[in-house]
């Protein structure tokens, strides 16, 4: 019709103003002020997802943005994400099985539902083994987290699962931590931390001994979810199975003391990472 007519002869036979239809041509070909906003969430979403290595979902997204002054509601970032087609971490099960709780040691009681939370650091530590697999066979990682601040302490990767493995956990722990007396080690009833020279370890630093209950996996429940957020962010996620044991230690490292322990937003900690959870409160 315009190739036929005016713009001017149609818009009075239309009733409209000239101004008006140019007027509304504009905004037709300009987006909107909140299309423009979208745009730039996306870009700031696409952002932080790279910089969490692809594990965040709406909810650690919402609080990063927020410790950048925007507030967002969670309905609309998870609207932008499904149209970039940007997920968090997809849960999968598995079962790991390293407990070997049938032994003559002694069983120390479950200490952790008679005390208050921790109200610092080195007040409660808690302990697991789980294991990896690798192209040259399974390799066993123990590891020991500070009830706090959720921060991994010590941990240790080795070909064998046995007392020297959670002996450098915990040493490593020590070291780097040099707890004062009175703290509670709390961990599964596997032989290892039930040994004679694990238990005399623990008294040389007045530690106490604690044990989840028999077959009783949520005692423990705060290691076995990072087994759970390590499995899925880290293992899960790879192309390729990893080699060896020194790739193992290698990947490891990496994601425990530069990405888990100082930079993952922690929803128990009020999306702040365990290192800077500690630091905020000393």
């Amino acid at each position: 019709m315009k190739a036929e007519h005016s713009i001017s002869m149609l818009c009075q036979a239309f009733e409209v103003s000239s101004s008006g239809y140019y007027d509304w041509r504009r905004r037709q070909s300009q987006p909107s002020l909140r299309t423009q906003e979208d745009l730039r969430l996306k870009e700031q979403i696409r952002h932080i997802h790279a910089q969490s290595r692809q594990t965040y979902g709406s909810p650690r997204i919402q609080a990063s943005l927020r410790v950048l002054g925007q507030r967002h509601g969670r309905n609309r970032l998870s609207r932008l994400m499904r149209q970039e087609a940007i997920f968090g971490r997809q849960k999968r099960r598995y079962r790991v099985v390293t407990t070997d709780s049938k032994h003559e040691h002694p069983i120390a009681p479950n200490r952790l539902p008679t005390v208050p939370p921790p109200g610092g650091p080195n007040r409660i530590w808690v302990a697991d083994i789980t294991y990896i697999t690798t192209a040259q066979g399974p390799v066993y990682l123990a590891a020991v987290l500070d009830l706090y601040s959720r921060r991994i302490v010590g941990w240790a990767v080795s070909e064998r699962i046995d007392t020297a493995l959670v002996m450098a956990a915990w040493n490593m722990a020590v070291r780097h931590r040099q707890p004062p007396g009175g703290l509670i080690f709390h961990s599964d009833r596997a032989v290892q931390y039930a040994s004679h020279e694990y238990r005399q370890t623990l008294k040389a630093l007045r530690a106490s001994a604690s044990m989840s209950r028999k077959a009783n996996c949520y005692d423990n429940a705060v290691m076995e979810a990072f087994w759970s957020t390590l499995k899925l962010e880290l293992i899960y996620r790879r192309e390729r199975q990893l080699e060896h044991l020194a790739e193992a230690q290698a990947v490891l490292f990496e994601y425990i003391e530069v990405f888990y322990n100082r930079q993952r937003l922690h929803s128990a900690l009020g999306f702040q990472n365990p290192a800077a959870f500690e630091l905020a409160r000393n």
